[in-house]
């Protein structure tokens, strides 16, 4: 791991951005991974910290994709050969950008708290991130600042994927970027820690930045018993070689399989999070990535149901072969294309899932076959998507099994209101103790 926080990363970032040290410089953090990394920064170039609010438009049945990017200021950067790949209309593309930009505003309100912007019209714009994937959100916090009149933009970032890294150097007039590894899957991948960072943190680093020669005081984190093995694996789903991270409590109560149509998903701290609180009730987790990396840039197999769901049930063998897993009930949770391949691996008759949880996807696509599924079914959706809601009833309609659709209230299809990721957790959590160990 080059990294082992983002504290430290942006520390090594600082000292390769030497150079724009100077009275003109504002450095803009990427909220909220950003953030922390902006704060060494700013602390070691001796300039102003604000934030940059910039939101991810995903697409709407596979919110972790993203079709495009907004900012403040009205700025708006779209993928239209992803749009093309995934059937996207423009009026859909509309209807997701007025919610995120309902999502920018209360964040802008949130980290400013009332307070006026950093001016930078005229000044150095350095923009910093933990790091760059796709590149969307650094696009579009690119052009933000260009269009509030920044003298000169600078991206920085610990770490990137290549060809993004590349592509952003025609948004910024410079790119600093650590790391640039051509076998890069995902940010979190190049950080010994990358958990998710909160609003508070967010808030505190600013208000730490607000104040001058303020040192920051070490955050307190509860240790618990480490868990009886944690480790990331190579699983062999026939040929194929996918890979994954496996995390077993002394005594497991059961197993919960998360499956994920990338190459990537095991390295997401909104996924780990949901992990972590399985960990907690005595579950164990594998998170796996059904796809290799080359794979994953086939949009078709990304959203090829049956290749997904053959696959998890080769990964349900493996699992249950292995020390401490023999005769565990095993349950499955897929959020957007892997929601549709959980229940289609549920759906065939030598399935050996004991429980279900669908966040998300497009269950509709998959009608004619809800019926063969046998275990209990939770289908998740946020009360405020209107579009989920309905698609989980009709999905309700074809299912035979035990089942229940769980609205998480005040929650759009990202979920990513304050508490909305652990409240859908806690329902699928809630679930499986119910069905896999008897108990809730």
């Amino acid at each position: 791991m080059p990294f082992v926080d983002r504290t430290e990363a942006g520390r090594r970032l600082a000292e390769a951005l030497e150079e724009f040290r100077g009275p003109d410089v504002v450095v803009l953090g990427l909220p909220r991974g950003g953030v922390p990394v902006a704060f060494e920064v700013a602390r070691a170039l001796d300039a102003p910290l604000d934030v940059l609010v910039v939101r991810k438009i995903g697409i709407p049945f596979q919110p972790e994709l993203a079709m495009g990017a907004i900012g403040e200021g009205g700025v708006r950067v779209t993928d239209p050969e992803m749009m093309q790949a995934c059937e996207v209309t423009e009026a859909e593309l509309n209807c997701a950008e007025r919610a995120e930009r309902a999502e920018l505003g209360r964040r802008v309100r949130r980290f400013r708290g009332g307070r006026a912007r950093e001016p930078i019209d005229g000044r150095v714009a350095l923009i910093v991130d933990d790091g760059v994937a796709t590149g969307s959100t650094a696009r579009a916090a690119c052009r933000v600042a260009r269009a509030e009149g920044a003298a000169r933009v600078v991206l920085a970032v610990p770490v990137g994927a290549p060809d993004s890294v590349a592509a952003l150097e025609a948004d910024a007039d410079h790119v600093v970027c650590l790391e640039a590894p051509a076998w890069f899957a995902a940010v979190g991948q190049w950080y010994d820690h990358f958990s998710q960072v909160r609003d508070e943190e967010v808030l505190d680093l600013l208000h730490r930045g607000a104040r001058e020669g303020l040192e920051p005081q070490p955050i307190a984190v509860d240790v618990d018993d480490p868990p009886a093995r944690d480790e990331q694996v190579e699983v062999f789903a026939g040929p194929t070689p996918l890979a994954g991270r496996i995390v077993l409590p002394e005594k497991p109560g059961g197993l919960v399989i998360q499956a994920y149509s990338s190459a990537s998903g095991r390295y997401s701290p909104r996924h780990r999070r949901i992990a972590d609180v399985f960990g907690a009730a005595g579950l164990g987790t594998l998170m796996i990535d059904l796809l290799t990396r080359v794979e994953e840039a086939d949009r078709q197999l990304v959203f090829d149901g049956d290749l997904l769901a053959e696959r998890l049930a080769g990964v349900t063998s493996w699992l249950l072969a292995e020390p401490g897993c023999e005769g565990l009930p095993v349950g499955y949770h897929g959020t957007g294309p892997g929601a549709e391949a959980v229940l289609l691996a549920a759906a065939d008759p030598g399935s050996r899932a004991a429980a279900v949880v669908s966040h998300g996807g497009r269950p509709d696509r998959i009608a004619d076959r809800l019926g063969r599924v046998r275990a209990p079914t939770l289908l998740i959706v946020g009360a405020a998507d209107y579009t989920g809601i309905d698609l989980g009833w009709r999905a309700r309609s074809h299912l035979t099994c035990v089942n229940e659709l769980a609205l998480v209230a005040a929650t759009g299809t990202l979920f990513e209101e304050p508490g909305a990721l652990d409240k859908a957790a806690g329902l699928a959590r809630n679930w499986y103790l119910t069905h896999l160990t008897g108990h809730a």
